[in-house]
């Protein structure tokens, strides 16, 4: 039975915000996936400094398993790329309902300048054809999902709402 709710996208869409706000409509536990790590193994950029992409995928796929088993039901922000490791993928298609908060690589780009934090697979002044370039690899996993939002012209409280809305038609416990 799937007991999570799983916040799927790319980078700089809004996962954790709008997670926050959805498991306080929905009066659960929230979990930020990239937050776990930061525990558990240091600092994200860091590990791919260090490890690489890989290992982290290994370590993201580790705490993810770690929370399916030990938790109640609760909503996930999952790291941008957590559904192009399989292992993950496949952990997320039983046990989670995901959510893919679509956002243009445009807009994205915008708020990762914006950001004060470096993004490791973009570095400190990521190229619009970086951006792209990734995001297209990625979106045929993140359309893979349950439910897409469009957040584009979207405040993260409507993205909540329209979650918890979708939950509810779709009669979904957890």
């Amino acid at each position: 039975m799937k007991r999570f709710i799983a916040l799927t996208g790319f980078m700089a869409a809004g996962k954790s915000t709008v997670g926050k706000k959805l498991a306080r409509r929905l009066k659960i536990e929230f979990c930020d996936l990239d937050d776990l790590i930061i525990e558990r193994y240091g600092s994200i950029s860091g590990i791919f400094a260090t490890q690489g992409e890989a290992k982290f995928r290994e370590y993201e796929c580790e705490v993810l398993e770690q929370l399916v088993q030990d938790k109640a039901p609760a909503v996930i922000a999952l790291g941008g790329g957590a559904v192009t490791y399989a292992p993950s993928l496949s952990l997320l298609k039983k046990n989670a309902y995901r959510v893919f908060l679509k956002l243009s690589p445009a807009q994205t780009l915008m708020r990762i300048r914006r950001a004060t934090n470096a993004r490791p697979l973009l570095g400190s002044a990521p190229k619009a054809s970086e951006v792209e370039a990734l995001y297209a690899r990625r979106l045929p996993l993140y359309l893979d999902s349950d439910l897409v939002v469009d957040t584009e012209r979207m405040s993260p409280a409507r993205a909540a709402d329209a979650i918890a809305d979708w939950i509810r038609r779709e009669s979904i416990t957890l």
